[in-house]
């Protein structure tokens, strides 16, 4: 597989442009931005923010587009003047990972990207730029990384024995929204979100949520803010009783939630450093066949560990499981794992277009400095830590010596 585009594939994909109009194809490439003479264009700044929304990303997408790219050619000037390129063979095996993350490979990822109106070489360009800047920083500044063994000591002391934690009482509602639904899903979902009445969200919930907890309003237990993703925690603690998200895009779908209480808990609720899922494929999505499935594997499965018998001599491909950090699981994956314990199961989400079932079972979380933690696995955060502090500071003076125009 190959990371790059034909030329005659991006030939057709320009052409497609030009065929909606010469004045309309010139006016996406028009520059937008200028970061010292290099030009960001309105077409780059229209995928990106075509790839901030698949990516489920809250916040306001086109401030971060354009933050997000002028970033991406200071830090791609600053590797050309040192000379640093990534080969085709490394940028191709960040591609297959990045792809693996939704559990695709690489060609079927970039058809899915397609779908949706963003060019292979969007993401091509914006995980290059990633990678590339990732090992410069580990070049330039790892040797002044030093990491002791009191240092491990003390950040899993820190880290395990926080005297209180925040609990969130939400509601929830996740409208379906497929291709051919999603605008008006996505309507709903604004609709929804300028709701300030509890009465009135339960009432939406029990209308239009795809989820179990429609039943009850929308309404979850209370739960550690720490159990939902990273990028959507501070966007619930700043909701006020009553208030509601802004429409938040996942995978076929539009989640809100609505914040009607928070608290802090005397108990250490420290956030995980990984969590351990589990994913059991099943065919037919939401049929009723399909569901029957998963009430029998989940009668028989009450650990992870039983689902590989369960799937033993089936092809490999049906049964996914993942240990990996929070930032690095999927939007609508890590959302659902939020209102699980240990062994328990969803059967929310589906994959291919609503025709696969997604049997998904919580193994377990890992928190910082629980027992058992990995001395490596905190060391390499400290790192990572100190190294993203050398990031920062070198980025921020390479803004402050830029010439940035905007348009």
């Amino acid at each position: 597989m190959r990371a790059r585009l034909t030329f005659a594939a991006f030939l057709a994909f320009i052409l497609s442009l030009t065929s909606l109009g010469g004045a309309q194809a010139q006016g996406q490439f028009a520059p937008v931005i200028t970061v010292n003479d290099r030009v960001i264009t309105q077409f780059e700044l229209s995928q990106r923010i075509l790839l901030l929304e698949l990516f489920r990303t809250p916040g306001d997408l086109n401030r971060q587009a354009r933050e997000g790219l002028i970033e991406d050619r200071l830090k791609q000037q600053e590797m050309d003047r040192v000379g640093l390129s990534l080969t085709d063979e490394a940028l191709n095996t960040a591609l297959e990972e990045f792809a693996g993350r939704a559990n695709q490979d690489l060609d079927s990822f970039n058809r899915f990207l397609q779908q949706n109106g963003i060019a292979p070489e969007t993401l091509r360009d914006f995980v290059k730029v990633g990678v590339s800047w990732r090992d410069y920083i580990r070049t330039r500044f790892g040797r002044q990384v030093t990491i002791t063994d009191n240092d491990i000591e003390r950040a899993i002391a820190q880290r395990g024995n926080r005297p209180t934690a925040i609990k969130v009482l939400l509601s929830e509602i996740i409208i379906p929204a497929p291709p051919d639904r999603a605008r008006e899903a996505q309507a709903t979902a604004e609709r929804i979100s300028r709701l300030r009445s509890f009465a009135s969200f339960e009432a939406a919930a029990r209308e239009v949520s795809a989820l179990p907890s429609r039943d009850q309003g929308g309404r979850l237990g209370w739960l550690p803010i720490t159990n939902y993703p990273p990028q959507l925690r501070q966007l619930l603690l700043d909701l006020r009783p009553g208030e509601v998200t802004e429409p938040i895009t996942i995978t076929n779908g539009v989640a809100l939630f609505q914040m009607r209480g928070i608290r802090e808990v005397a108990q250490s609720v420290s956030p995980p450093v990984s969590i351990d899922y589990a994913a059991y494929y099943i065919a037919g999505g939401q049929s009723a066949a399909a569901l029957q499935t998963a009430q029998e594997v989940a009668n028989r499965a009450d650990t992870c560990d039983d689902l590989y018998g369960i799937a033993r001599n089936q092809p490999a491909e049906v049964l996914d499981r993942s240990d990996v950090p929070p930032a690095d699981i999927p939007g609508d994956v890590a959302l659902e794992l939020a209102r699980l314990d240990p062994g328990e199961i969803s059967t929310n989400l589906t994959r291919d277009n609503g025709n696969t079932l997604v049997l998904l079972m919580l193994c377990s979380r890992t928190a910082a400095g629980q027992a058992g933690a990995d001395p490596d696995a905190v060391r390499n955060q400290i790192r990572s830590q100190r190294l993203g502090g050398f990031a920062d500071a070198l980025l921020s003076d390479l803004r402050a010596a830029a010439v940035i125009e905007t348009r």
